[in-house]
Formats: C-alpha cells, structure tokens, sequence
C-alpha cells in the first residue's frame, strides 16, 4: 500500500488469491461469477459504509434524516445484506444460503438497477461448490480473502 492506498496490483492480488480458493474444484467459467459477485459486494458494502459515516458526520444524531439520505443513495443496502454480516457468520453451517439471502436483499431492493443480476449465482450449490463441509470451507475462505485490508 503505498501513500495509504491500494493500487490496483494489490486488489489483484487479492483476487487471485480468492481465485485459488476454488482452482482445481471449481469450473473457472463458474468461479469467475463468484468472484465478480463478492468484488461487487465488498464494493458495495464499502461505499454504503463510507455513505454512512459522511451522513453521520453531516448529520449528527439525526437517524431519521441519515436513513432519508442513505435511501435516494444510487444503490440501497438492506440491514444484513453487506459484506460485514456475511463476515460475521463466515461460520454458519449454512453460510451459502446467507450470502444467497443478501444478494435477493440487494437484488430486491436495486429492483431497477440489478434485477436479475445475481440470479444465476448459487453460493449454496452443492453441485458447483461441494458438498456442505468443503463448500463451507471455500465461503469461509472467500469472505475472509474479501476481508484483507486491501479491500476496503
């Protein structure tokens, strides 16, 4: 990190290495979409975050006027749908169906920007990712690649 910033070799490194987390298991026209899918929302939930504190920041203790500011925002970002909540239960047994959840979230509430967009994308699927134990283990893995510093 130089100056404090990421440069763009760092974020692809980071990529890479989420990248082996599925090499040799995983079809790598299927990981790429998992992938994408987790830059997007590491993306997502970041800018939503920094949104966030420059309202609270602008605003003080107003919850009611952050929230009205934080909904005409370009995307929404439903209560358990960002990155951290996924990072926070990286160990549920069921930590596919949790990812799956927030993406219909963000889905659901982007209706007219991302419909459809994650549809195709199971991060419970058994058949692209494993059985529960080693899928579990490469979620685990993902998220906490998605996790590095470098990210944020």
């Amino acid at each position: 990190m130089a100056n404090g910033k990421t440069n763009q070799e760092e974020i692809n490194a980071v990529a890479w290495k989420a990248c082996d987390t599925f090499r040799g298991v995983v079809d790598p026209s299927e990981y790429k979409n998992y992938i994408l899918v987790f830059l997007f929302l590491k993306y997502l939930s970041d800018m939503w975050k920094d949104k966030k504190e420059q309202y609270q920041k602008e605003y003080g203790n107003d919850p009611v006027r952050i929230k009205r500011k934080m909904e005409r925002d370009r995307f929404v970002l439903p209560e358990n749908c960002d990155f951290d909540h996924i990072y926070n239960k990286r160990d549920a047994g069921n930590i596919g169906e949790i990812i799956n959840l927030a993406l219909e979230g963000i889905e659901e509430a982007n209706k007219a920007k991302l419909e459809g967009v994650f549809r195709n994308i199971d991060f419970n699927s058994e058949s692209n990712l494993g059985q529960t134990k080693d899928r579990n283990k490469r979620l685990k893995h993902l998220i906490e690649d998605f996790a590095d510093e470098r990210m944020d």
